[in-house]
């Protein structure tokens, strides 16, 4: 799934990420972050996430093709130019 964090307290682990289809909120589990490259999260952040019960769990990065994010193109005619 993909989201956005809404709120990450560090010294607790404890957070909120919003998922995209619904705006629907979790709560992230104690273990959202292991075996992330994530140590830190900041409100705003784009993730994709697991759903264990109702805690979003397996934080990770997404590719812009994972996240829907239009890649940056060239121009039409200039892809050959030097």
């Amino acid at each position: 799934m993909q989201g956005v964090i809404k709120a990450y307290d560090p010294a607790t682990g404890s957070g909120v990420v919003v998922r995209d289809t619904d705006l629907a909120e979790f709560d992230l589990a104690p273990d959202a972050l292991d075996g992330s490259v994530f140590r830190m999260l900041r409100q705003g952040q784009r993730v994709l996430f697991d759903l264990l019960g109702e805690q979003a769990t397996g934080l990770r990065l997404g590719s812009e093709v994972d996240m829907g994010t239009p890649s940056f193109l060239t121009p039409a005619g200039e892809e050959d130019q030097p």
